[in-house]
């Protein structure tokens, strides 16, 4: 890779080093005001504030749910795990009905809630802002589900013990 301070980075060249980041995946999904249901993959997301309580997420100009994602009011981001990988295929599809023959009921927001996920963030949405090529949503969390056997994540590295001998 080289090193240039004057020459803008390249979209392609961003792409294959951010390859190298390990991100957790999320879906996002919402409720159009017409009433139809939009869903995408997203693994921008991040938390941003504990008070109030602000979550993140970016979408892409080219999204085909674009309109949604700029007007909706509340949307919910399911967190997945690795139960639930048939779920990505599905919803970074482009232009699908990628709720088909899929079981949801409303959020407490009113976003379509995802079975069997282990955790969902219900939100409103707080405010958006340019990104470039994508627009950064931010969410005020108003409601946490988690299955009962979601497993957490320790915010130490886990240390390595010595063997027994």
């Amino acid at each position: 890779m080289n090193l240039s301070l004057h020459a803008p980075v390249q979209a392609e060249e961003l792409r294959l080093a951010m390859r190298h980041w390990t991100a957790g995946v999320t879906v996002v999904t919402a409720t159009g005001r017409d009433g139809t249901h939009a869903g995408i993959v997203s693994n921008s997301f991040t938390s941003v504030s504990l008070e109030p309580a602000l979550v993140s997420w970016c979408v892409d100009r080219g999204s085909s749910s674009f309109d949604v994602w700029c007007s909706t009011e509340a949307f919910s981001v399911h967190i997945l795990g690795k139960e639930n990988a048939d779920l990505v295929p599905r919803f970074a599809a482009r232009g699908a009905d990628k709720f088909a023959g899929l079981h949801t009921t409303p959020s407490t927001v009113g976003s379509p809630a995802l079975d069997g996920v282990p955790v969902r963030l219900d939100c409103i949405t707080w405010n958006r802002y340019d990104g470039g090529d994508h627009v950064i949503i931010i969410g005020e969390v108003r409601a946490i589900h988690a299955a009962a056997t979601t497993a957490t994540h320790s915010r130490t590295p886990a240390r390595r013990q010595p063997a027994r001998r």
